[in-house]
């Protein structure tokens, strides 16, 4: 088995595999180690919540020979850095939203495009499916391992000035959107001055009025406490933002089977189960959003919405070759 070259083992892992069989199927071959899952978000949010099960799952199916040490809150740093650090083996492995994993493969913001899933199932299924399983395999060209599609979920617009309804309500509003171009077209187009910046720069943002609002889902609105700086909130569900579970292939490859087999179901298993709780907190989450203070809009003019936002799809719809045609059908 091929190990890593003097000087570039990655931080994460205690011991070289090299002795053990790459065809080794038993959780009894497998040399211990320790790797290393980065994320940027805190431990009250759904991120953290799918890396303790994905902890939880990967020690009990490998007989505690993997271990998961987890580093949430950015300790290892942004998501575009955790990416590039997976690449080189300086990070092993996170849990990333899609935005920034787009900006590696491209055909993955596919998935971003505005009000392209009706309800969380529609997106399950194409992405446990045919076209999100090779989507995940695109990943592999940059010396990425993609393993299985957790969740940040529909995402939902907060702003500190005043309430938005429509369209026209944003015009001249600075909103932070992620480090995507199809995000930053999508707000550009509703009238918004996108701002795009990543996550840990856009709390002190908010803090400081530098930005005027942000768009995410109910869970990190609620995990961070926005209301603390933005007293208004937008139902707008634009956009359904997978989270991926995804790897460094420089520590992939150096993993036996048998454990790449414990890492892959469990990262699918505890993307499920993250899914299963954000629905199931949802609805206390606003509840105790709302009594905090924040003025939530729960039935914007949806229709406008989506009018709006129709150049982005005449936009890149060639960009992401035949997949977006391929998920209208699988949609139907």
């Amino acid at each position: 088995m091929t190990t890593f070259p003097k000087g570039t083992l990655p931080l994460g892992l205690a011991v070289l595999l090299g002795a053990t069989s790459v065809q080794a199927q038993d959780s009894t071959d497998i040399e211990p180690v320790t790797l290393r899952l980065a994320h940027v978000v805190n431990e009250q949010d759904g991120f953290h919540i799918a890396a303790e099960k994905f902890k939880e799952l990967v020690d009990e199916r490998t007989d505690g020979a993997v271990t998961i040490d987890l580093y949430p809150n950015a300790t290892l740093g942004d998501e575009r850095t955790l990416l590039e650090g997976m690449q080189i083996g300086t990070v092993d492995m996170g849990v990333i939203t899609n935005g920034p994993v787009a900006n590696f493969v491209d055909e993955m913001a596919v998935f971003e495009l505005p009000f392209l899933f009706s309800s969380p199932e529609a997106a399950y299924g194409v992405l446990d499916g045919p076209i999100g399983q090779e989507l995940l395999d695109k990943l592999s060209d940059v010396n990425l391992k993609g393993l299985a599609y957790a969740e940040r979920g529909f995402r939902n617009l907060t702003n500190s000035a005043h309430p938005v309804t429509s369209p026209a309500d944003l015009d001249g509003l600075r909103i932070r959107v992620m480090e995507n171009p199809v995000y930053v077209d999508t707000f550009r187009e509703l009238g918004a001055n996108a701002v795009p910046m990543a996550w840990t720069e856009a709390l002190t943002a908010m803090q400081q009025g530098t930005i005027d609002g942000q768009e995410n889902p109910v869970n990190v609105i609620h995990s961070f406490k926005l209301n603390e700086t933005q007293d208004y909130m937008t139902l707008t569900r634009h956009t359904y933002a997978p989270a991926i579970f995804v790897m460094g292939m420089p520590v992939w490859q150096q993993l036996p089977e048998a454990a790449q087999q414990a890492i892959e179901s469990s990262a699918q298993d505890a993307a499920e189960y993250e899914r299963e709780q954000n629905a199931a907190m949802r609805t206390e989450q606003l509840a105790e959003l709302r009594d905090a203070g924040m003025q939530i809009e729960s039935s914007p003019d949806i229709s406008a919405f989506q009018n709006a936002v129709a150049p982005v799809y005449d936009k890149y719809a060639e960009q992401f070759g035949d997949y977006l045609p391929r998920i209208r059908e699988a949609l139907e």
